[in-house]
């Protein structure tokens, strides 16, 4: 690496830094714990950046791609190699330094991730607490959002869309933006926030009648121009089908059987597809280093949904009293769910791509587990005081 390939690296990481702190009090955290969080997620782009070079991967073939002049702008990787050319072109930056603007991207899905868990656990018990910083800080969650390339992307989109359904009503521009970043990586999922959006409206108690028509419809014509853009993006072609649309499906059940981590999903039910895309690998198949880390990591999942759901049926009412938007996130998380574990039959890929809707789903099971502890009120609780 050149010197300025280093120096710009590390301006790129105190820039990161500089915005990344002056943004956490729209997330409610303290410097100590944005600080915190940002040296850990910066650890996992340097890992992710070295594994690359080492060994290869989508990441440096975006930027050697970027390297060879100006490309045209489309959808999906076309995205990635557009905006990479910009900076490793117009700017000069190295690998690190582009890897570690994306980085930037993931944190703040990290960093809305994390506002959203502990407004979900202020009233809880320290032990519930506790679990949600532990699952903040899963290595597969920091790891597979800090490099060059759509996760880190979809990530931060993830991320922003469910601390804007806390509170819908002010942060719509936000759940908009969310809405554009995933569109622009990955349009299927864009067309699948936007059905989620208007199923919102639709069921949202407390507003006019009027109120409630007029934005379930607006929510449901984007989503009526994204869904098909979605579609076609995924290679399914104009005026398809449901026999078409169907077929697609199947094939896509035999893509993506090379390496370790392919399964053979087509003769699965779905009930089968969804556990194998959420929780495998589990502790049963570890096989290396990384399969450890990733089998813990859906062995927590695991728990935490055996948990969260037996809380959702003792707590029924729960949902409809909530004041944060559960419609949105629950119709998201199950239409991206049984999306993907019917199109994705690759366990590698699964691990990455999970993160589009995993934070909703802890989100709706942390948020009913345990019993409340001593209410924290945000007007008694100092924003630099620690609340693990």
């Amino acid at each position: 690496m050149s010197a300025w390939g280093l120096f710009s690296s590390f301006l790129v990481f105190l820039l990161g830094a500089a915005i990344s702190l002056s943004i956490r009090r729209r997330f409610n955290l303290s410097l100590s714990r944005c600080f915190t969080l940002y040296i850990w997620h910066s650890a996992f782009c340097l890992v992710y950046a070295r594994y690359v070079i080492s060994y290869g991967g989508d990441a440096a073939n975006y930027y050697q791609f970027s390297l060879n002049g100006m490309p045209s702008f489309g959808l999906g990787t076309d995205a990635v190699v557009f905006f990479t050319y910009f900076l490793s072109t117009g700017f000069s930056l190295s690998f690190l330094g582009v890897s570690l603007v994306f980085n930037l991207f993931g944190f703040l899905g990290l960093l809305a991730f994390d506002g959203s868990l502990r407004e979900a656990t202020v009233d809880k018990s320290k032990s519930i607490r506790i679990l949600a910083t532990v699952l903040v800080f899963l290595p597969s969650v920091s790891y597979w959002s800090s490099g060059i390339g759509k996760d880190s992307l979809s990530f931060c989109a993830a991320g922003l869309a469910l601390w804007a359904a806390l509170d819908l009503r002010r942060r719509w521009l936000i759940v908009a933006f969310s809405i554009l970043i995933m569109l622009l990586v990955r349009p299927h999922m864009a067309g699948i926030l936007a059905l989620a959006l208007a199923g919102a409206f639709i069921f949202k108690t407390g507003v006019s009648l009027f109120q409630r028509f007029s934005l379930g419809i607006l929510a449901f014509s984007a989503a009526l121009l994204l869904v098909p853009l979605g579609l076609n993006y995924a290679g399914v072609e104009d005026g398809a089908g449901p026999a078409e649309i169907i077929e697609f499906v199947e094939k896509r059940q035999n893509y993506n059987q090379d390496g370790g981590g392919a399964v053979q999903i087509s003769q699965m039910s779905l009930p089968v597809k969804m556990f194998t895309y959420l929780f495998r690998p589990t502790i049963l198949e570890i096989r290396n280093l990384f399969s450890l880390a990733a089998s813990v990591d859906n062995l927590i999942l695991l728990l935490l949904v055996f948990a969260g759901s037996f809380a959702l049926v003792k707590r029924s009412s729960h949902f409809v009293r909530s004041t944060h938007n559960r419609h949105f996130l629950w119709i998201y998380v199950f239409l991206s769910w049984i999306l993907l574990s019917m199109t994705t039959a690759n366990l590698g890929i699964a691990l990455r791509q999970k993160w589009m809707f995993v934070p909703m789903l802890i989100f709706l099971l942390i948020s009913v587990v345990g019993r409340p502890g001593k209410r924290i009120t945000p007007s008694s609780r100092k924003l630099g005081q620690p609340n693990v």
